[in-house]
């Protein structure tokens, strides 16, 4: 037997004696009733007769501890952790008095429940623990509370009532010990080990990046991660859709920290352009779940991973990265079997288009074998279509350009790092007064090297691209104290760029970023007779090895292999190789590749202007829209252009807009500021038209937000919802007092939220007209709402989500017309039960632990609850009295309810299930005792296995599908369903559907596709 599961059982045997202490002893009149006793009287550290205080409770959780220590074999955790998992258990016991319950529910709840509210009672008590700390804390937790059921069962007034038949008996409770550590194991020592080792490691590696051009002046090249980090911003196309059966939301673009993208969604793709900090997100990602130990994590780059031809398998992880650990074998598939890993696959645009089906395939084996775990896939932004992984379930994200805010951090950073604060202040006057320059800080990269620029040349900077890179590539060509010993090798800027370009173009050619050095040192001796300077200079490894060290472009990231340090080099330096050797038709017939439309775009910066026009109008021949805007964006770097070339294809792509989607807008704000001047509108458009006008007008706000306000004015009185919610929607982008005088003030408020983020945004608030409709995202205070709101009573709606900070719901009382609510990830709250002082008919819950008093609310007719619900009827927790019409169960809210008394709302109309459970036969019975019920939603996640024996549903007359991918067997429906007239089908993200398969499902009613 494993010596840890030897002492956890010789822990389990010292339990029930000092469980036992921690209740009164009964005595006359203690307790002989017909009816449950309430456990803060059956503690003895609780009530008039308290025997134990909390320095004997916690003995006793130290002897327990310490007896688990002392049992032969390994010891369950580190010793030196002895007096924080006392603590924490101690907290635990202690908050046996603190719960809500009689003993009669408490035996109904079980151990595991049990145990489960004693966490979440002792909240933080396990904070900084280790792993193995908290896995035996929470045994111990476990442990504990099967011996609380058997003292409640073998208590005389509790046996002599007839619940106790009901319950589980002594031997069966005892015997739930064995059965629990068979059922949950625990890890094998050696992988613990190995854990110990492996996370500090990952936390080092990927703690370290370069700040570009810090390095110039005696100073290290890589700097820490915390000191460096930028947290972006990530955006979602339509993922905030309301709940079913809800009024949309205000707006279909969300917005969040990127770093948190994987707390609400297990699987990402994040999109982003070159520089925009994806690595270092990934870098981020890795070392903060190397740190919490939460998650194992796996960087992945794919251009490493591709060289070796094999897509590594999780065993082979850690060799195909260059992890110089070796794990115990089926490490990596114990860790994704149970759901532990963070899999950062960065990079998939660096990849040749032919491998990323392979890659694809081999991404979605993994998913399907190891489900449970967190998934994270960076790519640039046109490298694979939008719906590549949504039918997957993957969430699409995209990095969005720096905001003036983001630029003024990193530029204080930057100079904070590099020990040259004179520069700092004369830097953000350039970048907040010169227009041209401001457009380029649009990332990390680019900002980075305006900050060493500008030091550089002492206040001097370039104002375009081209000149941009050019002035970085001098700068980091000719630095000083790069030699580090090679002294003998000198290289001149020329030669440097000669052999650095040679190399890039090899690159692109490959549709690479990464190649062996064995290769780069075949390149480097060819051109060894063409480049005088270098000639001399020693053998093609020598000048290789000379290039790495001084140029400051290249590095190894592995034995064996190089690479430029950022794909942004590569991609100019190839460029300016093909405009030399003249090779316009490679350029041209690689337009397609969307790996070359960087490429192109500085080919068009380096060519003369007779090669210019030439590469123009072979873009424009081959007749595409996304050509035809490239040629468009690539005008924007033509100094010199014949005027006629430049009229065609201002010409040519006039006739693409207006856009007439949300995809054809994205692709026209790819073009640049220049298609700021070609939008029109409104007069003459339709509305999907305005619409995307003024999402292109959007997207380009960061780089030209002068520009953009001026079109986004021209929509304030535009009547259409959609238009109106993207003008709402876009406001952060802008200055926040502007934007609300010059734009959300003039609005039409029907049907439309405004969103407060930020102080400033809720300050400017109160200097418009009263808005009807608000939403609060992140910490306000309900005062500082109130604050911002000049009459309360006109506020119908209010939205407040991810507010840790609220607590006290009755301060919302104040909104005494309040007719809609929603609270969303406000995990503080509590006290539901003040609402009833509104007139609520609305009510959202989403992720709101605290659902004590919400039985309460009897004016509720619509009720939408994304929580699981405590006990064992929805009656026991939702409002008994309340005349619901509406009500959403969503996923996890019904795991310990069933749909047990749903039958008692006789007056509900529509039921919407999105359960993670699957409907019992029970179930169903609850749904065909509902007259009134006469439309149902149903998740696309529930067919066919989860959906149940569904039974003849005659009063169904309106259906709707939500999140269906396509692929779900849904031939049960028209049976148990034969009266429904209207089908609406919701699809997923990118899903596209065969629309015909579900007419000919419902041939008998009226089906209506909702794209997402």
């Amino acid at each position: 037997m494993e010596p840890a599961v030897l002492g956890g059982k010789l822990a389990s045997s010292l339990v029930a004696p000092l469980v036992k202490k921690l209740f009164v002893t009964g005595g006359p009149g203690a307790g002989l009733v017909d009816r449950p006793v309430r456990l803060d009287r059956l503690v003895s550290f609780r009530g008039e007769r308290r025997t134990l205080g909390e320095k004997e409770v916690r003995g006793l959780a130290g002897k327990l501890v310490a007896g688990s220590l002392d049992s032969p074999g390994e010891p369950p955790f580190p010793r030196d952790e002895t007096e924080s998992v006392t603590d924490a258990l101690t907290a635990r016991l202690l908050a046996l008095g603190d719960l809500d319950m009689d003993d009669v529910q408490a035996v109904r709840l079980g151990h595991g429940e049990l145990a489960a509210r004693l966490r979440q009672q002792a909240y933080g008590s396990a904070g900084g623990l280790s792993t193995d700390a908290r896995y035996f804390l929470d045994s111990a937790t476990e442990w504990a509370c099967l011996h609380v059921l058997e003292f409640f069962t073998r208590r005389s007034t509790f046996v002599a009532r007839t619940l106790v038949a009901q319950t589980r008996g002594q031997t069966e409770l005892i015997a739930k010990v064995d059965e629990l550590i068979t059922r949950v194991p625990r890890p094998d020592a050696r992988d613990t080990a190995f854990e110990r080792r492996y996370l500090p490691y990952v936390a080092e590696q990927h703690n370290r990046i370069t700040i570009y051009g810090i390095d110039l002046r005696d100073a290290p090249d890589r700097w820490p991660l915390e000191v460096a980090y930028l947290s972006l911003e990530a955006t979602a196309e339509e993922e905030h859709t309301a709940l079913p059966g809800e009024d949309a939301e205000p707006e279909r673009t969300v917005s969040l920290p990127a770093e948190t993208a994987l707390t609400t969604h297990d699987r990402i793709l994040l999109r982003g352009d070159a520089g925009s900090g994806k690595t270092t997100l990934v870098q981020w990602l890795a070392v903060t779940a190397a740190r919490d130990g939460d998650r194992v994590p796996y960087v992945l780059p794919l251009r490493t991973l591709t060289r070796a031809g094999v897509l590594p398998s999780p065993a082979a992880f850690l060799t195909a990265v260059g992890c110089p650990l070796t794990p115990p074998e089926g490490w990596a598939e114990r860790v994704l079997g149970a759901g532990r890993g963070l899999v950062l696959v960065d990079g998939l645009d660096e990849i040749p288009a032919a491998d990323r089906h392979r890659t694809r395939d081999w991404l979605l084996a993994l998913i399907r074998a190891f489900p449970g775990n967190r998934w994270l896939l960076t790519s640039r932004p046109t490298a694979v279509r939008p719906d590549w992984l949504a039918a997957e379930g993957f969430r699409e994200l995209f990095l969005t350009p720096m905001r003036r805010d983001d630029v003024t951090t990193f530029v204080r950073r930057w100079h904070a790092a590099a020990e040259a604060p004179e520069f700092e202040a004369r830097l953000l006057d350039s970048l907040h007064t010169k227009r041209d320059l401001a457009r380029l800080a649009t990332n990390p990269l680019m900002c980075g090297l305006i900050c060493a620029l500008h030091r550089e040349r002492r206040g001097y900077l370039p104002t375009g691209r081209k000149e941009l890179y050019d002035s970085a590539l001098t700068m980091l060509l000719v630095r000083r104290d790069r030699e580090r010993g090679m002294e003998a090798v000198e290289l001149s800027e020329e030669a440097q760029l000669e052999l650095l370009q040679r190399l890039a173009y090899a690159l692109v050619l490959s549709g690479r970023t990464e190649m062996s050095v064995e290769t780069a040192e075949g390149i480097v001796e060819r051109a060894l007779p063409s480049v005088a300077s270098a000639a001399g200079q020693g053998d093609a490894a020598t000048v290789l090895r000379a290039l790495v060290l001084r140029s400051g472009l290249l590095r190894q990231p592995g034995e064996g292999s190089l690479d430029f340090v950022h794909r942004t080099f590569q991609d100019y330096l190839g460029a300016r190789y093909a405009v030399e050797e003249g090779h316009l038709d490679v350029l041209a017939g690689r337009a397609g590749d969307t790996q070359w439309e960087d490429v192109i775009r500085m080919a068009v910066a380096h060519a003369r202007p007779g090669e210019r026009a030439v590469l123009l109008r072979r873009l424009l021949a081959e007749d595409t829209p996304r050509l035809t805007l490239l040629a468009l964006a690539c005008l924007e770097h033509a100094t010199a252009l014949d005027p006629a070339v430049r009229a065609e294809v201002e010409a040519r792509a006039g006739a693409l807009i207006p856009p007439g989607s949300t995809d054809e807008a994205k692709a026209l704000a790819e073009a640049g500021p220049l298609v700021l001047e070609l939008l029109p509108g409104p007069e003459g458009l339709t509305d999907a038209e305005a619409h995307g006008v003024t999402i292109t007008a959007s997207l380009l706000a960061t780089g030209e937000p002068g520009g953009a306000l001026a079109v986004l004015r021209r929509f304030r009185k535009h009547s259409n919802l959609e238009v109106r919610r993207q003008l709402v929607g876009t406001w952060g982008r802008f200055d926040t007092a502007e934007y609300a005088t010059e734009v959300l003030d003039h609005l039409d408020r029907t049907g439309l939220f405004l969103t407060c983020r930020t102080s400033a945004q809720r300050a400017a608030v109160a200097s418009m007209r009263p808005w009807g409709w608000l939403s609060f995202q992140g910490a306000h205070g309900v005062p500082e709402i109130l604050r911002c709101v000049a009459d309360p009573g006109t506020v119908e709606e209010l939205s407040l989500v991810n507010n840790h900070d609220l607590a006290d719901l009755a301060e919302l009382s104040a909104f005494r017309s309040l007719q809609r609510l929603m609270l969303s990830e406000c995990g503080s709250m509590r006290g539901v039960d003040r609402l009833a002082e509104i007139p609520l008919r609305n009510l959202v819950i989403v992720h709101v632990p605290d659902l004590t008093g919400l039985r309460q609310l009897d004016s509720v007719l619509r009720l939408s609850v994304v929580e699981e619900l405590p006990g064992t009827r929805l009656t026991h927790t939702l409002p008994a009295a309340a005349p619901l019409e509406y009500l959403f169960l969503g996923p996890g809210t019904t795991d310990n309810t069933g749909l047990r008394g749903l039958s008692h709302w006789a007056t509900l109309q529509t039921l919407s299930l999105s359960p993670s459970a699957s409907l019992t036969a029970a179930d169903w019975a609850e749904v065909t005792r509902l007259p009134s019920l006469t439309t149902l939603y149903l998740d696309a996640a529930l067919f066919p296995d989860m959906l149940g024996p569904i039974p003849v549903l005659s009063g169904i007359t309106h259906l709707h599908l939500t999140a269906v991918t396509g692929d779900e067997d849904m031939s049960v429906l028209p049976v148990g369903l034969p009266h429904v007239g209207t089908v609406i089908v919701q699809t997923a993200p990118g899903a596209r559907l065969d629309t015909a398969r579900f007419v000919t499902l419902f041939p008998e009613a009226e089906v209506v596709f909702d794209e997402r």
